[in-house]
């Protein structure tokens, strides 16, 4: 590194620390805060809310007849199942890098749109052929809603203000869980109404919801920042001054191939999927499966439509509850583990007990367990990947990585393999959280650690970069998260 390249750069992380102490949270930015969140978290949460509900109301169609009248074998209801999270896989990375070069204004509601075009028609479908083409058709068009959202928060909140509004936003999972089975149970009853099974209107009533809500999304979802039409000038200025004095997420950046590979090259990029992918085949298996394992408990079909909603009510209050903790404490490692560690117990209740009731209060601790980690563990890259591009593609990525976790879920919860009670996915999924444990001690344990080197580094006022970064810096790429200035959160 040269002495005048030396130089620049602490005359940048001089002017930093000026930016930052010019933006400290000011009622002005109190106020501009509770804006964007009003023109956020309630239409992208609603969507999200829709995405959940129209890939897991599966379950509740399963339990009201569509396996038997479609003629579907348990192995090939599970094959369905995959076939979703397969198309979700392979096309995560590029619908976020479609986003980045567009605008989530249109990207996102007509991703939205084309769902719940896909959601109908799952209630019209005659054969098991039908059933796989559309849940893959599925998976392929609701695969860019959540990297797509956590990469726009990125883009309008400074970093420890993003893991709450995720969490609000992932809260949405959790209530379409609870939202889903009322729905179920209602529209149950429309059984023979125009000719068609009850499961069919469950598929037809609900993707019109979602048909209705994404054409109004085009007139609430929002644009990038730098050029919101719902904040004046003034407030665009003062927004792109405290993300600028907080990461890079106040400044234009074009789309560059490098930071994607950038994204690629990086062992944390690769721990945060790996995180989810753990934590994903939990996730997935249980809500999809949640109504069959309560059935299976002993409960008719429409008491397990009903009994979905309390754990999955639970768990939308255990996941505002401990991210407001953890925004408070400044931490996520821990209660990502502590989470890991209720889902657990709740695993291992379902196992070694026998009575109804006892499993039922296991399901409960499974799914609040679930549910929190995930919320915790998805806004982690978002808070720590710089720049924009990198971020936007390390969202995807832990996407893209996790959801293979989820395939396997999904493959694994199996009638010929699990048995009445699913005692051995059961286990597995018990394997699989403490996977996750042990991943989110290497990610708590590296960063605490380089931060600490960066720290000592500061203090002793030198640079010792790797010579990656020099031919970066030289080709005008911005170092990102790799500034030796730069602070994980963990």
């Amino acid at each position: 590194m040269t002495v005048e390249s030396f130089s620049e750069k602490r005359q940048d992380s001089e002017s930093l620390k000026l930016d930052k102490s010019r933006v400290e949270d000011t009622e002005e930015d109190r106020k501009l805060l509770w804006k964007i969140d009003l023109h956020l978290i309630p239409i992208l949460t609603l969507l999200y809310l829709l995405s959940f509900l129209d890939r897991s109301n599966i379950g509740n169609a399963k339990i009201v007849g569509l396996a038997t009248d479609l003629n579907i074998s348990p192995p090939e209801y599970n094959t369905a199942l995959a076939l979703y999270f397969v198309a979700y896989v392979i096309f995560e990375v590029p619908s976020n890098i479609i986003l980045k070069r567009f605008d989530p204004q249109i990207w996102l509601p007509t991703l939205t749109l084309l769902w719940g075009i896909a959601s109908i028609a799952q209630g019209l479908i005659k054969d098991k052929a039908g059933l796989f083409g559309i849940r893959f058709l599925l998976g392929v068009t609701e695969a860019g809603l959540f990297p797509g959202v956590i990469y726009v928060f990125s883009v309008y909140y400074r970093r420890h203000e993003r893991s709450w509004r995720v969490a609000i936003f992932f809260g949405g999972a959790a209530l379409a869980g609870a939202f889903g089975g009322i729905l179920a149970y209602a529209i149950g009853n429309m059984e023979g109404i125009g000719g068609r099974r009850g499961w069919e209107w469950i598929f037809i009533l609900e993707g019109a919801l979602t048909v209705a809500v994404s054409l109004a999304a085009y007139f609430l979802v929002p644009t990038w920042s730098y050029k919101a039409k719902f904040l004046t000038e003034a407030e665009r200025e003062r927004l792109l001054a405290r993300l600028k004095a907080d990461s890079d997420a106040g400044e234009h950046e074009e789309f560059e191939w490098f930071y994607v590979f950038q994204a690629f090259k990086d062992h944390l990029v690769w721990a945060y999927a790996l995180l989810f992918h753990g934590f994903a085949f939990v996730l997935y298996s249980l809500s999809l499966f949640l109504p069959t394992i309560i059935a299976g408990l002993g409960f008719q079909s429409w008491q397990a439509q009903l009994l979905t909603i309390p754990p999955n009510a639970l768990a939308s209050l255990s996941i505002w509850g401990t991210v407001w903790l953890s925004s408070r404490l400044n931490r996520r490692a821990p209660l990502i583990i502590g989470a890991a560690v209720v889902a657990i117990m709740g695993y291992i209740i379902l196992i070694t007990t026998k009575t109804a009731g006892a499993q039922y209060v296991g399901v409960h601790f499974a799914a609040a367990g679930v549910y929190t980690g995930n919320a915790l563990l998805l806004s982690w890259p978002g808070e720590n990947v710089s720049g924009q591009t990198k971020r936007a593609v390390a969202v995807a990525m832990q996407i893209t990585i996790g959801d293979i976790g989820a395939i396997a879920g999904v493959l694994i919860y199996r009638p010929n393999f699990s048995g009445h009670r699913f005692r051995k996915p059961h286990i597995i999924a018990i394997g699989y959280l403490v996977f996750a444990v042990v991943v989110a001690t290497y990610l708590w344990w590296w960063m605490s650690r380089e931060n600490e080197r960066r720290n000592q580094i500061v203090s002793q006022k030198q640079e010792e970069e790797e010579p990656t970064m020099e031919v970066e810096e030289k080709k005008g790429y911005s170092l990102g998260d790799r500034d030796i200035h730069y602070r994980y959160v963990f």
